[in-house]
């Protein structure tokens, strides 16, 4: 398969996981990307266009600890969100996967996110 074949096939996938949650104020969408070499989430209020609260593998907390885009990493990076999360006031989110398939590096970030107090 080509590679631009691919990214239209992953967009088509965002788009029909998009059609079906979106995320408020009181419940923010919960954004998981995975890269080759890093790790982003972050949670929209899409009813007003506004990221509440952003981490990824490139935070110079987490830097130091010089994460990779890997299993151990993602667990590393839920745990740190969820606590970045409840900081902010977040408390229960909805999950987006970004069309990635859930297992593996999502999989993992989303059960660390749970186990440190989100709900979703």
């Amino acid at each position: 398969m080509n590679t631009v074949y691919k990214a239209k096939l992953l967009q088509k996938r965002r788009w029909r996981i998009r059609k079906k949650i979106t995320g408020t104020a009181a419940r923010p969408r919960l954004c998981v990307k995975v890269s080759a070499k890093h790790i982003y989430a972050q949670a929209v209020d899409d009813a007003s266009g506004v990221t509440l609260a952003f981490l990824s593998s490139l935070d110079a907390g987490l830097r130091q600890k010089k994460l990779a885009a890997n299993i151990a990493g993602a667990k590393e990076l839920g745990s740190a969100f969820a606590a970045k999360a409840k900081a902010v006031g977040i408390t229960v989110v909805v999950f987006d996967r970004s069309g990635a398939r859930y297992h593996g590096k999502v999989k993992q970030f989303a059960e660390a996110a749970r186990e440190g107090g989100l709900q979703f």
